[in-house]
């Protein structure tokens, strides 16, 4: 079953997330389960340590664009993403073709049935702002 947010529910949910949360969120490609079903022990795909957000497109700064978009990736059993798409626009084609760019470039750790290795979509956001990243080390 696939589950969508509003653009503007997801706009409000963002809004009343911290930033450094939001950062956080999209270092860390707060990962969710997108239509896996089935018996069995499932694990989520994890980003690998160290990799970085998907950055903003400088062609874009002149316009100050911002948004999220949301995106649909789907990780094979080495943990490359084969397949992505948008779920939820952010609202600027150019930020979306980003995140898409971008998201192909991730590297996870797989997703698991049982303590195997299993191909996997989960959603991931990827939010665009020209605001500077808070670091927070606390």
């Amino acid at each position: 079953m696939k589950t969508t947010i509003s653009q503007d529910r997801w706009s409000t949910v963002l809004r009343e997330v911290p930033e450094p949360l939001r950062r956080l969120a999209a270092t860390l490609t707060l990962l969710l389960l997108v239509g896996c079903g089935g018996e069995g022990e499932l694990e989520q795909p994890t980003p690998l340590y160290g990799e970085e957000p998907i950055a903003y497109p400088v062609e874009l700064w002149d316009e100050g664009a911002e948004g999220t978009t949301l995106l649909r990736v789907r990780v094979n059993e080495t943990g490359v993403v084969d397949s992505v798409e948008v779920l939820e626009s952010s609202g600027h084609e150019g930020l979306d073709a980003a995140a898409l760019t971008g998201a192909r470039e991730l590297r996870f750790q797989p997703g698991r049935k049982d303590g195997k290795r299993i191909r996997m979509w989960a959603s991931l956001p990827v939010h665009f702002s020209k605001r500077p990243r808070v670091n927070d080390d606390s």
